[in-house]
């Protein structure tokens, strides 16, 4: 046989195995009764609600007495009562495949980056599979919280997240959708740092790609490519130049693949803006007039509320015996934070640039799940004085936008997946009902029910 041929018949024989391994789409009709329908982008209410699922796509949405006239005669009726259905919630920027559990002072003062550097190092000298499977029960929690959609942004190891994301797809563990970014691009001395030199390349390829130059901007790119990645993830520091991050940009739009930039100063967040970057995570220093450059371009700003609110105390407190010192600095900065993390978000607001929101999720937070710990990061916007109906924007119909997905998931309404979540009460009035979801279904399966019998 040619060996033309003979790749085209291995090609199709390896799709034809992917296809069958493929997570099955539900066949059954659903129709899912509601007291309410919130639709973030409008703000509108639809009460009472009723909702068409066929397969994996809602199809009909609409009053109660109009969709049932249009369903089938063995339509599944599920009734939630008076409860209020929204898009599946969807955290942009998150860490599945990290659960670092926060050193004692001591040991934290021994290392530059001391209170992360010894839990990242953990995780990356676990062997792969034993990763794997965290991110697994990581995701499956997230899920299980109403998050039915993760951009993973780094710390995955070489391919955890990709292969995480097509076990999902397939259907072989339960989890959110993924859009995975593979290996963290950085410049050098990111991260972790006095390494022992016979180890050190070894160890920051687990998880690391390297950029040093242009050239080698544009190679690591096309490395996680190599890998099938949705996404690339840049780590921003002063060392990164304008022209390395553009090599990025342009390799990455090269392959379709969006680029997200971790940039918290100014240098870094006026690097990803010139270098055109498409989102700029966290953007905690960023200048009114970097926003308006942001708005002008199109540039999202990906905001991470998740030490508001005395994040820090929580996840430490009950592992570790905080010195008073350390309790005292504690608490002055979560006062510091709040306020300036306050001012940050009226100014985002204000300036009319496009934002979503992500947990930044990657630590141990004693007696939550990390569905649990997410959500509870992403409602901190409200108590830093983002309006409500904002605060789940950027959990559904924006961040679909920063992913690239706005046709697919964000919304309730025909031809989009259905993914759907319903709360008790109104989120509207208390965004907190946010963090105690009662239903969950995601491309048309219902995952958790704790209203419908």
């Amino acid at each position: 046989m040619h060996k033309a041929t003979a790749f085209i018949v291995f090609l199709v024989s390896a799709l034809q195995g992917a296809l069958l391994h493929a997570a099955p789409i539900p066949q059954s009709s659903i129709l899912i009764l509601a007291g309410h329908l919130l639709d973030p982008r409008t703000g509108g209410v639809l009460a009472p609600a009723a909702v068409l699922v066929e397969g994996n796509k809602i199809t009909q949405v609409g009053s109660p007495e109009r969709v049932r006239s249009v369903a089938p005669a063995d339509v599944k009726i599920l009734d939630l009562d008076g409860a209020t259905l929204l898009p599946g919630l969807i955290d942009s920027h998150t860490h599945l495949f990290l659960d670092i559990v926060v050193p004692p002072d001591a040991e934290s003062s021994r290392h530059r980056n001391g209170v992360f550097e010894p839990g990242l190092l953990l995780a990356i000298a676990e062997s792969p599979s034993k990763r794997v499977l965290l991110g697994a029960q990581m995701a499956r929690e997230d899920l299980e919280s109403g998050i039915t959609t993760v951009r993973n942004l780094g710390h995955s190891g070489v391919d955890g997240d990709t292969a995480l994301r097509d076990a999902i797809a397939q259907g072989r563990v339960e989890g959110p959708r993924i859009l995975a970014s593979g290996r963290k691009l950085i410049t050098a001395g990111e991260y972790v740092q006095d390494l022992n030199p016979a180890l050190s390349d070894a160890i920051l390829q687990q998880e690391f790609l390297l950029i040093d130059g242009v050239d080698a901007a544009r190679r690591v790119v096309r490395q996680n490519a190599l890998y099938d990645v949705d996404v690339i993830k840049v780590s921003a520091d002063e060392n990164l130049t304008v022209a390395e991050l553009t090599a990025v940009v342009e390799e990455a739009h090269r392959e379709h693949l969006k680029v997200a930039v971790h940039a918290s100063d100014v240098t870094s967040i006026q690097t990803a803006i010139d270098a055109g970057a498409d989102s700029v995570e966290h953007g905690n220093e960023v200048t009114d007039a970097q926003l308006k450059q942001m708005r002008t371009k199109g540039i999202f700003i990906g905001l991470t509320p998740t030490f508001y609110d005395g994040f820090w105390t929580k996840i430490t407190e009950p592992s570790i015996v905080l010195s008073a010192t350390t309790r005292a600095g504690s608490a002055a900065a979560t006062a510091r934070r709040n306020q300036k993390y306050d001012a940050l978000v009226q100014r985002v607001l204000k300036s009319g640039v496009k934002f979503a929101a992500g947990s930044d999720m990657c630590w141990f937070y004693p007696g939550k799940t990390r569905g649990e710990a997410s959500v509870e990061a992403l409602v901190n916007l409200r108590k830093a004085g983002m309006p409500a109906l904002d605060v789940i924007r950027a959990v559904t119909s924006n961040a679909a936008e920063l992913l690239g997905w706005q046709g697919r998931i964000g919304a309730i309404e025909p031809g989009k997946l259905a993914d759907i979540v319903a709360v008790a009460g109104d989120p509207i009035v208390d965004i907190g009902e946010l963090q105690h979801v009662r239903f969950v279904m995601q491309d048309g399966r219902v995952i958790r029910n704790d209203v419908s019998p």
